[in-house]
């Protein structure tokens, strides 16, 4: 898993250091920088995917607009990562700056160790020259986009196992901060992914193992006790249709076309839940789920034996946090007096580790007036 993300000049993250549990819940104002960054690891995911022109295109972003406008230094195209995360081989660093211009679009300068920031180097990028472990440097003859391990085949990483599980890892970040029922309602052809709006949802949950798609099922059920099944059936020409059935007095087959936003939401959130070795974001996680149903969908994701990292407004998904999980897993964004987004855990906070004696979670959030200045020792 990902431990901590400390990120320089992208969008109004202008030195930001995160620390990350197995479950992260942020919260925040309106334009504390919540969704930037959501937006910011998934960049990271996609560096280790590379095609960083498509990624920006999807979303409708020019490269220009992406590095911070703050500080002295604000018209530099360098943005800079470093990610800390634990693999089954121990906790390993990758350090990267990434050039925006679009005639480079990649790591001009990354680094991978093993440990810490001064462990054993595993891989490094400089000067147009690379090298895997202790191997003299050779020259980048190949154009590539995002982090050169993007492009580097893992039969050229043999013996490398860290670096081989740092780039599954990062590689299977997954946002769904653009969640549209309207997109999940469409039929698609076969998708290895579902898009971070929903989109491919019907094909990716035909191409789902018998096993994965009987987690998912259960996990509705749970939801909607009269469900019996989710169905695909495959149209010409590759399409893929979403059928729910349910069973009253008879039973009840409803196109996705047809099926409310809600039950598309949880359909989406429970597939990817059920599918293994994920990060997943999600953006805004109470939107267009009825109350009584975020019980059991927060403690999915608390359960879940993989990473979820998630933004809400909400006090009640707070409240249905055990005060030991709140206490790692609440992560407060804020803005200082220079506009640049800040981090810290909610429950660090003296006032609001004060009332967690009193109150649950959610309530402490209710009561706390976030729009008043955070008074936090940066270091």
């Amino acid at each position: 898993m990902i431990k901590s993300i400390s990120i320089k000049k992208f969008k109004s993250l202008v030195d930001m250091e995160l620390e990350l549990s197995d479950f992260t819940c942020l919260i925040g104002l309106n334009g504390s920088g919540k969704s930037t960054v959501l937006q910011a690891i998934d960049f990271i995911g996609q560096m280790m995917r590379g095609k960083l022109s498509d990624w920006a295109r999807s979303r409708r972003w020019n490269w220009k607009d992406i590095p911070s406008r703050l500080g002295q230094k604000a018209l530099g195209r360098v943005i800079s990562f470093k990610v800390t995360a634990e693999v089954k081989a121990g906790m390993i660093v990758w350090d990267c700056q990434f050039n925006c211009a679009e005639k480079f679009l990649r790591c001009t300068k990354e680094s991978v160790r093993s440990g810490s920031d001064s462990g054993n180097l595993l891989m490094e990028v400089k000067d147009g020259d690379y090298r895997i472990g202790a191997a003299p440097f050779r020259r980048i003859e190949f154009d590539y986009q995002g982090s050169i391990l993007s492009q580097l085949k893992d039969s050229s990483l043999d013996g490398q196992a860290e670096l081989l599980e740092l780039k599954k890892l990062i590689g299977s970040i997954k946002s769904m901060d653009l969640l549209s029922p309207p997109q999940m309602r469409e039929r698609a052809r076969s998708v290895e992914e579902v898009g971070p709006g929903g989109e491919g949802l019907s094909a990716f949950i035909d191409g789902m193992t018998d096993k994965e798609r009987r987690e998912l099922i259960d996990s509705l059920r749970e939801v909607y006790p009269h469900l019996r099944d989710v169905e695909t059936k495959s149209l010409r020409s590759g399409w893929k249709e979403l059928k729910f059935k349910e069973k009253y007095e008879e039973e009840l087959v409803t196109e996705a076309h047809h099926m409310n936003d809600g039950t598309l939401r949880l359909a989406t959130i429970f597939a990817l839940l059920a599918r293994d070795d994920r990060i997943l974001l999600f953006d805004e996680i109470e939107n267009g789920i009825n109350p009584e149903v975020m019980e059991g969908l927060v403690q999915r994701m608390i359960e879940a034996p993989r990473q979820v990292i998630v933004t809400t407004h909400s006090p009640m998904i707070l409240n249905y946090l055990s005060d030991e999980v709140a206490e790692r897993s609440v992560i407060l964004l804020y803005k200082n007096s220079e506009g640049h987004t800040k981090s810290t855990r909610f429950f660090d906070l003296p006032e609001a580790r004060k009332k967690l004696t009193l109150l649950g979670p959610g309530e402490v959030f209710l009561d706390s007036d976030l729009r008043e200045p955070v008074e936090i020792q940066e270091s």
